[in-house]
């Protein structure tokens, strides 16, 4: 009875690989079973094979656990598929500046890698009346003037910090980048587009002590998760500046006007009380904040080149988000290319070298070869 009751926890874990989690708590559940899903397949295999013949419960079992192990699987065979086209594709939307290593997107011996850390430190970038705001600065460990990427936490415009997922910074400075992780101004304190200036702000910092910090003040890339995606697609779409190379979004919202029409679920999220919160009142009460924060409000032949991350389970911020801001950039033929992880959902890449994990850093990693010169 107790491996027919493992086999049945198994099979509805590996149903989030193919549903959006329901609520909030399966959402955290569903990050492991996308991302850590061969530890799971092993586990159901385990089970699988063990137990008695004689127990009545024997076949349902087994039937059972080998359904859930061919689920689990099934992220690391979409991987596989993705990796074999992905760098074609971004070859021929984005073309390279600078010549990849040869690499593959998705490997099935990186699942167990361990990524190395690099020493960073934090500066303070911006002083308001009632604040300070802090950055924390990963220098490249390539020498030489090199281009920065400024990292935009999430966490529903309220919360978060700068050390949210360093494990992407610490690639990336590997690979000869500059990274400044930033902390901004949050709900329901601050409202938008507080952080649209404090991303300003650091853009300023960073250029007036380019020198001291080794950046190449010509090639700024702005990199957000979620709420943080908001803000810099927002910020590289309004600041017209002039050094910002590209924005790269993963799994943000993109239109706030459809996202307060269609909220999620509360067993979730209240997305309708996060966004009145981050935008001073209801979509009724306060229309132009939504419009104002929406990035396909600004989306033109000007925007920069955008890279976009999103996972088709997302139970947080709707797979419709990206449809709709890669419609709108394809419009206005403006460089761009967007992953597409069906089997993932937010915040995947909590496990870096997970199978959304992998493919999305290639991703990263190209789209800046295709913006900037090492």
């Amino acid at each position: 009875m107790i491996r027919l009751i493992l086999s049945i926890l198994l099979l509805l874990t590996a149903l989030l690989i193919l549903f959006p989690a329901p609520e909030y708590h399966l959402w955290l559940l569903a990050v492991i079973a996308g991302e850590y899903c061969w530890v799971l397949a092993l586990v159901a295999l385990i089970i699988f094979a063990s137990g008695r013949r004689a127990d009545e419960n024997f076949i349902t079992g087994s039937i059972i656990s080998a359904i859930a192990f061919l689920i689990f699987i099934l992220p690391i065979f979409q991987a596989v598929r993705i990796s074999g086209k992905l760098t074609g594709e971004l070859d021929k939307e984005l073309p390279e500046k600078t010549n990849s290593e040869t690499v593959v997107p998705f490997a099935v011996k990186k699942l167990f890698d361990k990524t190395p850390e690099v020493d960073h430190f934090r500066r303070t970038y911006a002083k308001y009346a009632d604040t300070s705001l802090t950055l924390d600065f990963y220098p490249s460990k390539i020498q030489g003037s090199r281009p920065c990427v400024i990292v935009i936490h999430g966490g529903s415009w309220s919360s978060g910090d700068s050390q949210q997922l360093p494990e992407l910074n610490s690639v990336l400075a590997t690979n000869g980048y500059n990274v400044a992780s930033i902390n901004y101004r949050m709900a329901p304190k601050r409202k938008s587009p507080a952080p649209i200036e404090d991303v300003e702000n650091a853009l300023k910092y960073l250029r007036a002590h380019a020198a001291e910090l080794s950046i190449d003040t010509s090639a700024f890339v702005l990199l957000g998760r979620s709420a943080g995606a908001q803000i810099a697609l927002v910020a590289g779409y309004t600041l017209k500046n002039e050094h910002i190379a590209g924005v790269i979004d993963f799994y943000g919202p993109a239109d706030m006007v459809w996202g307060y029409s269609v909220p999620s679920s509360r067993l979730i999220m209240d997305s309708r009380k996060v966004m009145e919160n981050y935008l001073g009142g209801t979509y009724n009460s306060a229309p132009k904040q939504y419009v104002n924060s929406s990035p396909l409000s600004f989306v033109d032949s000007s925007v920069p080149p955008t890279l976009i991350i999103h996972g088709a389970n997302d139970a947080l911020v709707a797979y419709e988000h990206s449809r709709r801001l890669t419609e709108k950039l394809q419009q206005a033929d403006v460089p761009h290319y967007w992953l597409r992880l069906p089997w993932a959902t937010h915040g995947f890449d909590y496990n870096i070298n997970g199978p959304g994990g992998q493919l999305s850093t290639y991703a990263v990693l190209r789209f800046m070869n295709a913006l900037v010169r090492k």
